[in-house]
């Protein structure tokens, strides 16, 4: 898009560009998304900017109307395969704020330098200033919709200090967090945890959403013990275990989509109620991604739409089921597990080696097991090779992950053919365009085959 173009988008207020860009007022010295409800600034006075980030940087503060930092995140990252997808994926996850760029760097085998190079000349901001306003939105959820203490915030949000949370929250929202606080929305539909009542959270994205297909397969492989789906279909609740980087976690999502209020512009899309239980807050941006992970929050339907609905056998599935989603996963040894054991075999190694949770919820009672307890528990065969190979870092399936790279080593390992590498390189790595091996697919269909085969799949065609 030139910049011609996403001024046409903001005239229109076209929220299918939310998260794609953001635009700058410099009379008003505030960047919103492109569905800003406000009163259209005028062309001379608009910069455009490729991340919140880079806004930021350049001084402006989040629109208090249309909360830029809450817009789904850009589909880019998750189809680019290029060390800066990667490196946003892995940003998103959380590893600047525990390991430091070094770590970033050396998950992408690069130099520190050549990471911040790369990524501000196409973003126009670094890896710490990426990380910074994903740090400033984490610290405006828990700010608005929990009662815990600010200083307990600032460190959760992943700030070094009471004073940086500060400094931050001024410069990015134009007020203090006491005063962030108090202009919390209030009235119907917004919700704030009481005490023990965990984070509710509105977990955004863009378009049209096929809840329904997303509810059913995730019911269609629970594994006992770790998730499960309850309720009838159109109001059933997702509820899962989550082992995170600093403890451990139980969310609920609920099946219904909610939507903005109508008018204004083009405003598609929505969200997914959730409530997040965390052991330690700090683990809160690195859950909340690996959910949308999961949901494939972050897809542009209507990107994905309009390429495989001109499909003579594809087309009419899409306007059947627009939006739909392929689901990813919170943990990508669990997909792996579960195309080499099945899920009947995935839930004998939760009884057997999954930790129990502290306070067990319910049906909830374990975590999915580690790589290393799930080598201690399978000395040999398949599974064991896998879980070696997780655990000694032979084969990444991380955010960051090179998914060529991934894909090379699960097929020297044993047991693993290529539908199965190919089963863990659409849910683990989150890859976009993979299609079924051994089956003739159109070149139309790239780069989305893994939505196409999705299509086939809920349309009870599997793979022919």
């Amino acid at each position: 898009m030139d910049e011609d173009t996403r001024y046409e988008a903001v005239r229109s207020r076209d929220g299918r560009f939310d998260g794609v860009f953001f635009f700058a007022v410099e009379t008003t010295g505030i960047y919103c998304r492109p569905s800003c409800p406000a009163v259209t600034p005028k062309r001379h006075n608009v910069r455009f900017f490729p991340t919140a980030a880079a806004a930021q940087g350049s001084g402006f503060r989040a629109c208090r109307r249309c909360r830029p930092d809450a817009v789904p995140g850009s589909a880019e990252w998750n189809v680019r395969a290029d060390v800066v997808g990667r490196a946003m994926r892995l940003i998103a996850d959380g590893v600047v704020d525990r390991e430091g760029v070094a770590g970033l760097a050396a998950r992408l085998g690069y130099s520190a330098r050549q990471v911040q190079r790369q990524l501000t000349a196409e973003l126009g901001a670094g890896p710490v200033a990426l990380a910074r306003a994903q740090r400033a939105h984490t610290a405006r959820v828990l700010l608005q919709t929990t009662d815990l203490p600010v200083t307990e915030i600032a460190f959760a949000s992943g700030f070094a200090s009471v004073r940086q949370f500060n400094d931050t929250v001024r410069e990015v929202y134009d007020s203090t967090p006491t005063e962030l606080r108090a202009a919390a929305p209030r009235g119907r539909g917004v919700r704030r945890a009481a005490p023990g009542a965990g984070i509710p959270l509105r977990l955004a994205y863009r378009g049209p959403y096929q809840a329904a297909a997303v509810f059913d397969q995730l019911g269609e492989e629970a594994v006992t013990g770790v998730e499960e789906v309850s309720g009838a279909p159109g109001g059933r609740t997702y509820r899962r275990t989550l082992r995170l980087p600093y403890g451990t976690g139980i969310v609920a999502v609920e099946e219904r989509t909610r939507a903005p209020k109508a008018g204004g512009g083009t405003r598609p899309g929505g969200w997914l109620d959730a409530r997040l239980h965390l052991t330690d807050p700090r683990d809160l941006t690195t859950a909340v991604q690996r959910l949308r992970r999961l949901f494939d929050l972050d897809a542009d339907p209507y990107a994905v739409d309009e390429r495989l609905g001109a499909d003579a056998r594809l087309g009419p599935l899409v306007a059947a089921r627009p939006g739909l989603r392929s689901p990813g996963a919170v943990d990508p040894l669990e997909p792996a597990v579960r195309a080499l054991a099945g899920r009947g075999g995935a839930e004998e190694l939760v009884r057997r080696c999954g930790k129990v949770l502290d306070a067990p919820c319910g049906s909830l009672t374990r975590l999915f097991p580690e790589p290393a307890a799930l080598a201690e528990a399978e000395p040999d065969g398949p599974l064991a090779a896998l879980a070696a190979a997780l655990a000694d870092g032979t084969v990444r399936l991380d955010p960051g992950a090179d998914r060529d790279d991934a894909q090379e080593a699960l097929l020297g390992l044993p047991g693993m053919d290529a539908a199965t590498v190919a089963t863990v390189r659409a849910r683990a790595l989150g890859d976009p365009d993979v299609a079924p091996p051994g089956v003739e697919v159109p070149d139309g269909w790239r780069p989305w085959r893994s939505y196409a085969v999705q299509h086939l799949r809920v349309a009870g065609e599997g793979s022919r």
